[in-house]
């Protein structure tokens, strides 16, 4: 029988919302060499200094950045040696092509012998309509070798020969006959050469791997985990406990290594050890008893061992297949689809044609051939019973070629390449099917006909052939609203141009308000290096209409929320058929869901982080929204642990932040506010504790004691803040709980996650004080507008001049342990020293024409700007006054800039299956398991479809209402004069039987049962929208035609009840 891989253990859990998100290009030269082949010259550095692959190149990480942080530096330098090629320049393999060369592999060979045709053009984005009839291959080869200027793309138009295929480490098959896929895969399976076959017909999908015999070195690609631990027994499998700060999450099989064990010190430097876990804090290892005594103390980590993994030949592996599963609801479907893919070839191979679309007589064909392959399996491959009906289905659309199939094949795809040339994450063993049926319209009797689907010699050829020319009508008039240009917002625009998207009098409107960086062109591929620094959404636009001039698109600059809602308003969502967000945070991603319920819109919702992906669909009356889920908050660090008792790199890093903060920003912006806003020092006095003595006390030190006059003034600064917080606080602690304080209970203080510190003392010879000192003081002198200087010998000379102050630890300094202990200590404020700092501090006139003051905001992207340098400093300075090992730039500005990984893959295949979704909301799907929310890791690989969870059901009454459903009240009354709030709560009384308890708008309180009985006197008498500009102190826009409010209500019984919001309409 076949086999079904299914993942036993997700090892990463589903993306959660908070990190939900989302580019390598440089144009070459290209020569035409011969007829045959079509070769990119390039000169040893091309323009923009990028250096060529290879074994010995340099990684760009300036460009490669957000991909290093999925692969690793070992896995991008293993595919800096990789040689592609990849054969059939259709749209499946202009997608692998694409993702390949921006993932920078050594080179690609792109093969294809045959010329386009109209039907390619449906998905091959790389191809013009003047381009019918050229070759595929040459065609492709100038616009894919602009992707990345590390990569030679070369074209070859002649026959794979078994000679010419042994320069390759990696052969991808997408448009081969099975004759040719068995041939090729032969010959590769016997040379050690890695084979991908991938395969798109309509609406199936089919991928192979077989990567012979293989090393994987990381099989998940998650963090390695580690724990402190707390004890150690001494038996024939030592037990080990792990303090119960957190879950140690640890799998049984996992290999451990041990450091800073006291006692048992065997442990350390140990090799890898394999485990058993036995619970969340405990798991156990090899034969302890005849170690030392366990004292206390160690750190356990995990440690990631190679995995040794055999593919069987693609002609075995045809007769015992293995498959991946892509949708738990289709488990039979793989092995039907595995005799339905044979039985299209066996008809190609008769006829020299696929079935014609919905062709009845071809699609009966094609069932009495998959009969015929079935009958003729000896293997496991053979299925008892045949699914007449899916196979008839995969001979009406095979003809077809469609975007976002090949955008989800194609992203597994060349994912698979990657792990053939990396060893990095868990290979696809080795079949794997999928198909998207749920598009076809809903019922049988919409189903298109042979006349709707035939050829037109039409761009959309290839999708006329699976929906037929009515959808392609309907695609052409919609109006999109599509928030966000980056990476998915990059491929969402190239399948909406395939698809036909508001290619009629349609439009699609893209807003984004960044601009274009070097680091987005390893993903975003719409972008060239020429265009950094452009608008990302006018670049982007402009780049689709060369794919598809007939897209009508409009791109916009702003940032969507309340202040763009005159631009966003009434008339331009209820113009609109659906939204797409392609957004990057949380925030963004709530107000356009908060909108689109309102407007009643469909929203399609997508997101990466690195090797991960999700969808989600959300249609008006018929699912939840995006805002019904919400994940836990995120963990944030004891501010203890920050300030005094720090056990990891996350949180000296997370410090050094605070201090960046703390020293280059707030103080010039207190004082720029103390110096231009009147109102500066009543607001501050009015602030809690001692918040008002702090604040001035920031200020009266910008502005007065520690103002630079010159460089010199900025180095002695620096240096004077680089023996405070490494060597004179780090005393002064030593100082009230020395190495040696035992606890009330008699355990060491310095135990468990308090690591004990050690002063440091400043040299000129070690480079980590001096990198600390630089960035400082240039940080410093630019936040005063005072030049600076990189003058590291002069620099030297200076620090040995400044004279610093010998320090003496003093008694009576309170240091707080823990987070409680903080909160409850009350701090006095010194009220002589108030007045005496508004005594002090310099009067506004005399200081504004004095001080040039800026604050800086952080930016982790720009290499000279001196932040990272100061963050990474900083941070290694702490690192080591705590003995924590210390993070390289790379690692730290992943942490400290808060990067979110993402390779182009995953972003690719995430986009295909929204395209689908918009398939079937053009369509007017209204059935819930039409629909499909996803969740896939290419790492695991893994896949997890599920329908929409339905929008959850409200009663009040006998009335059933959702999110989706609101009370509609039309302000204005037939005499022309707005309802009063009394008016407003007896409407409510007598039309629907509810009492109204409170009334609000926003944040603005606008009634409440307990209200002054004066102040309710008042306003019942005053029209709503007063009352609202009154409480909310803002005037109403006049774009705003209605408000929204939110109510609390007693039933007849005074029963408290739920009930919608109110749409008040005042115009």
């Amino acid at each position: 029988m076949y086999v079904i891989t299914v993942l036993e253990q997700m090892s990463s859990s589903p993306l959660s919302k908070k990190r939900r998100v989302s580019g390598s290009e440089t144009k070459t030269g290209s020569h035409c060499s011969s007829s045959n082949s079509v070769r990119t010259q390039l000169s040893h550095t091309p323009a923009n200094g990028m250096a060529k692959n290879g074994s010995e190149a340099e990684i760009d990480e300036g460009l490669y950045s957000r991909q290093l942080y999925v692969l690793g530096h070992e896995a991008m330098k293993r595919m800096q040696c990789s040689n592609v090629l990849i054969s059939g320049l259709r749209g499946l393999g202009v997608e692998i092509a694409k993702n390949v060369i921006l993932g920078g592999v050594k080179s690609v060979t792109l093969h294809d012998q045959a010329p386009a045709e109209w039907s390619d053009l449906s998905s091959q984005f790389y191809f013009r309509e003047e381009d019918v009839g050229k070759n595929r291959a040459e065609v492709s080869q100038p616009r894919l070798a602009e992707l990345n200027s590390y990569v030679p793309v070369v074209a070859y138009t002649g026959l794979l020969s078994q000679e010419y295929l042994n320069q390759f480490q990696v052969v991808v098959l997408t448009t081969s006959s099975l004759e040719e896929q068995q041939r090729i895969g032969d010959m590769c399976h016997g040379k050690g050469i890695k084979l991908i076959a991938a395969d798109t017909r309509g609406l199936f999908g089919q991928l192979f791997c077989d990567f012979g015999e293989m090393l994987v070195f990381d099989t998940n690609g998650e963090q390695p985990l580690s724990a402190m631990v707390s004890m150690v027994t001494k038996d024939s499998a030592g037990v080990v406990t792990c303090l119960d700060e957190a879950r140690h999450g640890f799998e049984s099989g996992d290999f451990v290594t041990f450091t800073e064990v006291q006692g048992m010190t065997e442990l350390n430097g140990a090799q890898p050890m394999e485990i058993k876990t036995l619970g969340p804090y405990t798991f156990s290892i090899c034969d302890t008893s005849t170690f030392s005594d366990y004292v206390r103390g160690g750190i356990v980590s995990q440690v990631k061992m190679p995995k040794k993994i055999t593919f069987k030949s693609l002609s075995d592996a045809m007769v015992e297949p293995e498959f991946v599963l892509t949708d738990f609801a289709k488990f039979e479907r793989p092995a039907q689809l595995h005799m339905g893919f044979q039985a299209l070839h066996t008809f190609q191979k008769k006829h020299s044609r696929l079935p014609k679309p919905w062709n009845q007589a071809d699609a009966e064909e094609l069932v009495s051939l998959a009969n015929g392959v079935n009958s003729a399996q000896s293997g496991g491959a053979r299925v008892e019973q045949l699914d007449e009906g899916l196979l008839k289905k995969l001979a009406y659309v095979s003809a077809g070629d469609l975007a976002p199939v090949n955008a989800f094949i194609g992203g597994l795809a060349a994912q698979e390449v990657m792990k053939a040339c990396t060893g990095k994450f868990m290979p696809m063993m080795q079949w794997l099917y999928f198909d998207a049926l749920e598009c076809l319209p809903e019922g049988e009797a919409a189903l298109p006909t042979e006349e709707e689907c035939a050829p037109r010699n039409c761009r959309y050829d290839g999708q006329l052939a699976v929906f037929g020319s009515k959808l392609q009508e309907l695609l052409g008039k919609q109006r999109y609203f599509l928030v966000g240009a980056g990476a998915i917002g990059c491929e969402l625009l190239k399948n909406f141009a395939m698809m036909g998207l508001a290619g009629g009098n349609g439009e699609v409107i893209v807003t984004d308000m960044d601009t274009i960086e070097k680091s987005n062109l390893n993903r975003q591929f719409l972008f060239r290096p020429g265009d950094v620094t452009k608008m990302k959404s006018e670049t982007a636009a402009a780049a689709v209409k060369q794919m598809n001039p007939s897209i009508r698109i409009t791109s916009h600059q702003n940032r969507v929320g309340p202040d763009t809602e005159r631009v966003y308003d009434d008339d331009f969502f209820e113009s609109l058929h659906g939204v797409t967000n392609a957004l990057d945070n949380v925030d963004a991603r709530m107000y356009m869901d908060r909108r689109c319920v309102y407007y009643r819109k469909p929203l399609l919702e997508s997101g990466t982080l690195g090797t991960k992906g999700n969808v989600q669909v959300v249609i008006p009356f018929l699912t939840e929204s995006y805002s019904s889920s919400q994940d836990p908050p995120e963990k944030s660090i004891p501010i203890c642990t920050l300030k005094n008792f720090p056990n990891a790199i996350e949180h000296t890093l997370q410090w050094a932040r605070d201090e960046f903060e703390g020293l280059f920003k707030q103080p010039a912006e207190n004082a720029l506010q103390y110096l231009t806003d009147p109102k500066f020092m009543e607001r501050t006095l009015r602030l809690p504790g001692a918040q008002p003595l702090e604040v001035l006390e920031a200020v009266y030190r910008s502005l007065v004691t520690d103002c630079p006059q010159r460089w010199e003034d900025c180095v002695a600064w620096a240096r004077h803040h680089w023996q405070l917080q490494y060597s004179n606080n780090i005393r002064q602690l030593l100082h009230n709980f020395p190495p040696e304080q035992l606890t009330s209970s008699g355990a060491p203080f310095w135990s468990g996650p308090k690591r004990c510190p050690h002063a440091l003392e400043f040299s000129t010879s070690n480079d980590l004080h001096m990198d600390y000192i630089l960035s400082a003081a240039n940080l410093y002198a630019q936040s005063y507008g005072l030049p600076g200087s990189t003058d590291r010998p002069a620099l030297a000379r200076l620090l040995q001049e400044i004279e610093v102050p010998t320090f003496t630890p003093r008694s009576g300094v309170k240091i707080h342990v823990s987070d409680q202990e903080l909160q409850s200590a009350n701090a006095s404020v010194d009220d002589s020293r108030l007045e005496e700092l508004k005594t002090l501090l310099p009067s506004n006139s005399e200081a504004m024409s004095q001080f040039k003051l800026c604050a800086i905001e952080f930016e982790k992207d720009d290499d000279t700007n001196f932040h990272m340098d100061f963050i990474v400093a900083a941070s290694n300075l702490r690192a080591e006054n705590y003995d924590i090992p210390p993070a390289d730039r790379h690692k730290s500005k992943l942490i400290a800039g808060k990067i979110i990984p993402a390779i182009a893959t995953t972003t690719a295949a995430v986009v295909g299956l929204v395209c689908l979704e918009l398939l079937k909301i053009v369509q007017g799907h209204r059935q819930l398991e039409s629909f499909k929310n996803g969740f896939m890791n290419l790492a695991l690989p893994f896949f997890a479809f599920s329908e929409p969870i339905a929008a959850p059901s409200h009663k009040y009454y006998e009335i059933d209402w959702t999110l989706w459903d609101r009370f509609e009240v039309k302000g204005l009354q037939a005499s022309g004069e707005e309802m009063t709030l009394k008016q407003f709560l007896d409407y409510f009384k007598n039309e629907h039987k509810l009492e109204i308890t409170m009334l609000s708008q926003g944040v603005s309180m606008l009634y409440s049962f307990f209200m002054p009985a004066a102040k309710l006197k008042e306003r019942l008498e005053l029209p709503m929208t007063e009352i609202v500009t009154k409480v909310s102190k803002k005037k109403l826009g006049k774009h705003v035609r209605a408000l929204v409010f939110e109510l609390c209500c007693n039933d007849l019984t005074d029963e408290d009840v739920e009930v919608p919001y109110v749409r008040y309409t005042i115009r």
